[in-house]
């Protein structure tokens, strides 16, 4: 099939935008974007309703800045969960893939990222104010640092560990069984769920 000026744009366009998605590289652009200009209208409408969809309903809750759909996330909402504990992660789909071994029973909250000297990330640039916030009234008992364990992870769970500790919380980490250098996304239910239940005070 040929292509006029106009369709070669918008392919490229398209092209450009895909490759812009983490994890696609140009090879794997163009395998999606061929499969696209293949698939009958109906299937790419019901694609591009789901993504627009998503950005409309999808949003941070207020109290741990996870994603939510309502007022508060799931989890937040839920009054069986032990709100003595909250586990603090970096990103919200660290909370799924803890949530996925069905090991902990607490409160999360999500710091949006780690302390990277590097990229100009300090705590500031984090929901580290929050977090300390929602420690101010006494109901938490424990804090469970579940930051990956690589160099900026372990740089946090530090810094956190540190400001923390005088407000009289139990402060633990993750237990071995994480790879150092891994991502918690892409842990395996059993490891996870085995480092949840050996972490250990720092």
């Amino acid at each position: 099939m040929a292509l006029d000026a106009n369709d070669g744009r918008a392919l490229q366009r398209l092209l450009d935008e895909l490759g812009r998605l983490p994890g696609i590289g140009p090879k794997s652009a163009q395998r999606i974007a061929y499969w696209l200009l293949e698939a009958d209208n109906e299937t790419a409408r019901r694609l591009s309703d789901a993504i627009v969809q998503v950005k409309r309903q999808v949003h941070f809750c207020p109290i741990c800045f996870s994603y939510a759909t309502r007022d508060t996330c799931d989890v937040c909402a839920d009054s069986s969960r032990d709100r003595g504990k909250v586990c603090v992660v970096s990103e919200p789909r660290d909370v799924s893939a803890i949530e996925r071994t069905g090991s902990y029973h607490g409160l999360y909250h999500v710091l949006g990222g780690v302390i990277s000297p590097m990229d100009k990330i300090g705590p500031d640039q984090l929901h580290v104010r929050e977090l300390l916030s929602r420690l101010a009234d006494g109901q938490v008992s424990e804090v469970i640092l579940a930051t990956n364990p690589d160099v900026e992870g372990e740089t946090t769970a530090t810094y956190l560990s540190r400001v923390i500790r005088p407000l009289g919380v139990t402060v633990s980490r993750l237990a071995s069984g994480l790879p150092v250098g891994g991502d918690l996304e892409y842990a395996d239910e059993v490891t996870l769920g085995r480092a949840i239940e050996e972490r250990r005070s720092l």
